[in-house]
Formats: structure tokens, sequence, C-alpha cells
């Protein structure tokens, strides 16, 4: 066992092999730590995360997980989930050649297999199956597909899954089931967990199936209901980038393969509710760069925050005026609203007082763009309906921008922790991380912050492959060709590229306001050290 720090509150649990991984992640259920908020597993580690506030004893951590039993085997629960499958893979014949088994016989090995759910992760509902037939263990393909349609039935080495949603992905292709895997108006939304024992059985024929999907999609119409609205909207009258519903996320729901998300500028989240009165994670909209524009058909406050953006706002008489970031604004029917662009920073918080009507999924407004979660994006025509203010608070006092925002071509210094796959990369390599700056490209999004460097980071083995494992908000994933990828919010739970290095927490709400074309300088405040007991607490 190998404890490997990601973060001051993540750490990297690393084992032997899959049967290890799960009895410990066991183990933490039946007796957990109390500091401990999240676990998430994958195929040989344990991604560990603790609850904000006082830094744990990462030594005294060390000696509590070497000290209990990982020998025990994994044990599936009494919840048997049944998949039916039509066996139309693109990649069935390809299974048949590969195993040696005729494809009347794959289909009689995978149909005669009862399978174990051994973790989650790569999309909501995704879930990794254990305890087939050996006989069907496949390597990937050596080309992954940019599009598998959801639903599709897949091997890739020692697991089976089921793609819970359009993606891209290199497993095996041997079938479609017309269920659907991940679904917000189930509970639980998905059909495979962490110990879930899974069977597939042979649909008859493509009739059978498109029968099932007939009363699946009827299911889930009859379930979703319209919410109707009386009192003040706004009007949304332009939208050059869609506005998104952030709050503080969706924690705790690794088990379902989803990722926290939530507002990637928590600080600025917090200010834009404050200004109105609001508690501080009430849903706001995260607005990128200016030309948001919208008409309030009611009284109305509003404010901004997280950049240096203004507001211009526009009465029904034609009469205009100016608002900074940072200040309430009232607003009266018929003014019309628009955000200007900010000169420094990118994202740029839209509070209401009372807060926005939006039904939350999973207990959060937030949307997760990699997983298609959450509200519908906010676009021109639509209407936000605005609850009534139920508080007592008064509107906060003026708050001045953060120091520091940076803009296109600044630099801007971020603080990481070294790890927890430092060792996978060279000397020059680890060096070049801090040496030189990087360019944020635009293909940065929601998920992370794409960043190009004259020199590609070196790895010690180019061609080594890393087993999916759990990766944290501000790691640094570097993918083949050398380009480090700074993973944000909506990133993956779980990741099969190395992570050099994580952000530190009290940088990733600036990393959130970094603009396209602006430099980055990372800066190391720990360097890479496995975290083992003291002698003291030394376990034998």
């Amino acid at each position: 066992m190998r404890i490997l720090p990601v973060s001051f509150r993540t750490v990297l649990v690393e084992l032997a092999d899959l049967g290890e991984t799960l009895a410990l992640f066991a183990s933490l259920k039946a007796k957990p730590i109390a500091a401990i908020e999240e676990i998430v597993p994958a195929a040989r580690t344990l991604l560990v995360r603790f609850r904000p506030g006082t830094p744990p004893d990462m030594e005294a951590l060390a000696a509590d997980l070497r000290s209990r039993d990982i020998s025990a085997e994994m044990e599936g629960s009494d919840r048997l989930v049944e998949i039916p499958v039509v066996y139309d893979g693109e990649d069935l014949a390809d299974v048949s050649t590969l195993t040696g088994l005729s494809v009347d016989e794959v289909i009689a090995r995978h149909t005669g297999s009862e399978y174990t759910v051994a973790f989650t992760g790569f999309a909501p509902g995704f879930g990794y199956l254990v305890g087939g037939d050996p006989a069907l263990h496949v390597a990937r393909r050596q080309s992954p597909r940019t599009r598998i349609p959801a639903g599709t039935v897949a091997l890739a080495g020692h697991f089976a899954g089921v793609y819970p949603q359009e993606g891209p992905g290199g497993w095996q292709l041997i079938g479609t089931t017309p269920l659907r895997m991940f679904d917000l108006v189930r509970d639980p939304s998905t059909l495979f967990q962490p110990g879930t024992r899974v069977r597939f059985t042979q649909l008859p024929s493509r009739e059978a199936f498109e029968a099932i999907a007939a009363t699946e999609a009827a299911r889930a119409k009859a379930t979703s209901e319209a919410r109707a609205h009386e009192g003040t909207s706004l009007r949304v009258t332009a939208a050059p980038m869609p506005a998104l519903f952030q709050d503080e996320g969706r924690p705790g729901q690794a088990a379902q393969g989803v990722s926290a998300s939530g507002a990637l500028d928590r600080a600025a989240l917090h200010a834009a509710n404050r200004l109105v009165g609001n508690p501080v994670g009430t849903p706001a909209l995260e607005i990128v760069a200016g030309g948001f524009a919208f008409e309030a058909d009611g009284p109305a406050v509003v404010a901004i925050a997280g950049t240096d953006a203004v507001l211009e706002i526009r009465d029904a008489a034609g009469r205009a005026r100016q608002t900074a970031a940072g200040r309430p604004v009232p607003l009266e029917v018929g003014d019309r609203v628009t955000l200007r662009a900010p000169r420094h920073g990118l994202r740029t918080y839209l509070s209401v007082r009372g807060g926005f009507r939006v039904a939350p999924v999973l207990g959060s407004a937030s949307v997760d763009s990699l997983a298609r979660l959450g509200p519908e994006p906010v676009v021109a025509g639509a209407s936000l309906a605005v609850l009534p203010f139920a508080g007592h608070t008064a509107v906060g006092a003026p708050e001045s921008p953060p120091p520091g925002l940076p803009a296109p071509g600044d630099t801007v210094v971020l603080d990481v922790v070294m790890g927890p796959r430092t060792e996978w990369f060279t000397a020059a390599g680890i060096e070049t991380l801090t040496a030189q700056e990087w360019t944020v490209t635009p293909l940065s999004n929601r998920v992370g912050l794409r960043i190009e460097g004259e020199v590609p980071l070196e790895r010690l083995d180019p061609k080594a492959e890393l087993p999916s494992e759990g990766t944290a908000n501000g790691a640094i994933q570097v993918p083949h060709n050398g380009q480090p990828v700074l993973f944000l919010a909506d990133h993956p739970l779980t990741g099969g590229y190395p992570v050099i290095a994580t952000l530190a927490e009290h940088h990733l709400d600036l990393a959130a306001q970094i603009p396209v074309g602006a430099r980055i300088r990372f800066r190391a405040i720990r360097s890479f050290a496995e975290i083992a007991p003291t002698s003291e607490q030394a376990v034998p």
C-alpha cells in the first residue's frame, strides 16, 4: 500500500490489485473515518477526499489504513439487476476472433456469468463490472471511437460495462440494451452502484428491444412534471454564450459516477449572493465574457461578482445608468440590463434576491457540462422565474472585485502540490512544469484549462499505460503529447493519464478566472513524497 499526496485535503491510496482496493473500500464503509468526505474507488486506487476545515493528520491516516485487513474478497449486495441485450455490437465478430469462440459461444458466456459492479466512473451511471467468464477478457481497441451510443454493452480487459450516454470510448462493443442506465427520474438514478450484482439476458428480437425502449420513455415522461410560477421573471434577450446555473455542486455522488461540479469560482458565487441577501450557496448564473442581457417584468434586486464587469441598466423611459460589480442593483418593471464584458477575469456570477426558480438535479442546480446534468443552459428567449424572498437578511454592503484578476496576455502564478504521479516523469519533465510559462488555449472550458508550453512534459516511459483512477479538482493531467490539462469542476471522476501535480485549493477560484491567451506559471509549494506513518505509529 502506498499513500500519495494529491492536494492538501486529498490523497490517492495505491493498492496491489482490484481485490485489495475493494477490500479497503469496504473496510472504510464499515468502519469510516470521520474526517473523510468522499471516496472514489478505481482499478487499483482509492481517491480519498477530506472535509474542509482542519487538515487531517496524514501520518495517523497512513497508520490507520495500513492496519486494516485488505485480504477479504469483495461481496456482492442482495440487489440483482438484469440487463436485456440485443447482441448486435460492431465488435462482436472481433471478440469472437480474439477469444477463439464462436459468436454464439461469446453470447452464451456473457449471459451465463454473474457480474458485480466494482466501482463507477468515466460517466454518470458507468459501472466497471467484474466476475465474468475469463474467456471474455479482451484488450481495448487500438483506436478509440469518437462516438458510442448510449446503452452499448462492451468489454475491456477483465471488465464489462454499459455506456450510459453517448460519448467516446475504446471498449469492444458487443450489444445494446434498451434500459436507461442513468435516469434522473428514477431513485437511485443509476442502475449500477458498487456491489450491485448484474446478469445479462439475450433479447429475442429488435422488436422486443423497441418495446422495452418505448416503456422506458413513457415512464420517464410520466414522471417529469411541469412547474407553474407567478411573480417576477427575467426575460433573457441576449446570450452570446449560454449562461449556466451554478451552486455549490453535488458532492457525495461518486457512487453514481457523478463528480461534484458546481461554481468554478466559489468565492464569487458567495459574494454575489451576499450582495442580495441570499444564503451564499443559492443558485446563480455563471456567465462567460459579456453581452448577456435581460429585461425585468417586475421588481427585483440583482448583483454581479467575480470580475470587474459592469451592468448597464436602461429603464422603460430610455434613461441609462451603469453599476459596477460588487453592488446590489434594484430593478423595476421594464428595466433592460446588459452585462458588459469584463476587462479582467472571465466568469461573472449574477444573483437575484430570493433566488431563481430552478429544479435541482441530484440535490443541486449546477450544470455539469461533461456529465450533461442539471438545468438547460440559459439562452436568448429564456424566462427566468424569481422566487419570493423568504428571508430577512438585508442586501449586502458593496464588495470590490478580488485583486489580481488576469487579462489576456497576463501571467498568473498558481501554487501546486506535486503528486500523485510525479514519479512517472523524468527529472527534466518535472523541472519543465515550473520552469516555463504555459499559455491557455481556446479549447479550455469548465472541464479544464488546456494549456500549451514550448517544451512538453517528458515521461520516463512514454508508452506506459495507467489504469483509470480518481481525479481531483485542480489535477494537472498529462496526456501522451506532454501538453497538460488543468482539471476544473466538471472534470471526469476518473482518468487514465498521470497527474504530475494538483492545484492548491486556495488557487482554484483564481484558475476559474484565467482567460484564453493568459499565461500560467506553476509554483510548487510541496514536493512529492509518499505519506507514511511516523515511527511511533508504525504498523507491523
